[in-house]
């Protein structure tokens, strides 16, 4: 098996590793992952953690990585590209760092900034998976959406990414949960049969007043103080005000244009339903063929 890979193919996220061993024709051969994120990393760990997640190739191989590994506190930072980018040009931006032997060949492909003064903004790992997409839909031009810890909204026509917006929702809703006074009406309870009904209803005041999110935010805890709210109705209440917002917010971007949604199936279902509401079509595309697809993209590029 390991005889017939030609390059890897390495997606290394902040909190997960993954790889993926590619024949000529492009098949996947073999499939890694590890808990090994830039995050649990110093920059010296990276060759070892590498050469362990691929001790099945014995030939020398090309290692194309996108992701974390990149930043400035990951393995070695590799220069961002200025938007507007064509996205056919990543491998460009490449950098190598070093690894002992030759076994293994690393480059890492750059992310896309936006320097404008006010609408400054990065992204590393999501270039890849925006290059992937156009190549799983040709001639796509439009708004994609990426929910995440970070979420993407970038303007995508064919390869050329002109412009994208960040939001923190994935995380804000994490510090709110574990680190905020709202915690409390948690329980460490984020399931049940509430869920979806404090959702719908979290949802559409975030639809309708994204604007006054820091104001609708302490409702959670009033909720649960004064209206017996469960635990589950509030951790969905949050969840769908958070969403809410962020798309609420950026309505401007969206069109008449279908939306690919990129991420976990899961994640993206809930956009997609408060999508439908402002009358907005999309349709999901897994975030691993998208990565699969970019990285086949730069190598070609």
């Amino acid at each position: 098996m390991a005889s017939a890979v030609e390059w890897v193919a390495v997606d290394w996220g902040t909190s997960n590793l993954r790889a993926w061993g590619i024949d000529a024709a492009g098949e996947i051969q073999f499939s890694r992952s590890s808990p090994d994120g830039m995050s649990r990393l110093s920059r010296e760990q990276y060759p070892s953690v590498l050469t362990g997640l691929l001790t099945e190739v014995h030939e020398p191989v090309d290692v194309l990585i996108c992701g974390m590994a990149g930043a400035r506190q990951g393995w070695l930072e590799a220069p961002y590209l200025d938007a507007p980018a064509d996205l056919r040009t990543l491998s460009r931006g490449a950098v190598s760092p070093e690894m002992p032997g030759n076994q293994f060949a690393p480059a890492i492909l750059p992310g896309v900034c936006q320097r404008d003064v006010g609408a400054e903004d990065v992204m590393r790992g999501e270039e890849t998976q925006l290059l992937g997409l156009s190549a799983l839909i040709p001639g796509f031009s439009g708004l994609v959406i990426m929910p995440g810890t970070h979420s993407k909204w970038a303007m995508l026509d064919g390869t050329t990414l002109s412009r994208f917006s960040s939001a923190m929702t994935g995380e804000i809703f994490e510090l709110l949960r574990v680190h905020s006074v709202l915690r409390h009406s948690f329980n460490g309870e984020l399931e049940g049969e509430e869920r979806d009904i404090g959702f719908d209803a979290g949802l559409a005041l975030g639809l309708d007043k994204p604007e006054r999110l820091t104001a609708t935010l302490f409702k959670v805890r009033a909720g649960a103080l004064l209206s017996g709210r469960s635990p589950a109705w509030c951790a969905g209440f949050l969840s769908g005000l958070l969403i809410g917002a962020e798309i609420g917010g950026q309505r401007d971007w969206i069109g008449s244009a279908e939306i690919p949604l990129i991420g976990s199936v899961g994640l993206c279902s809930l956009y997609q339903g408060a999508l439908e509401k402002l009358g907005a079509k999309s349709r999901i595309v897994d975030a691993t063929d998208a990565t699969l697809a970019g990285l086949k993209a730069a190598r070609q590029g």
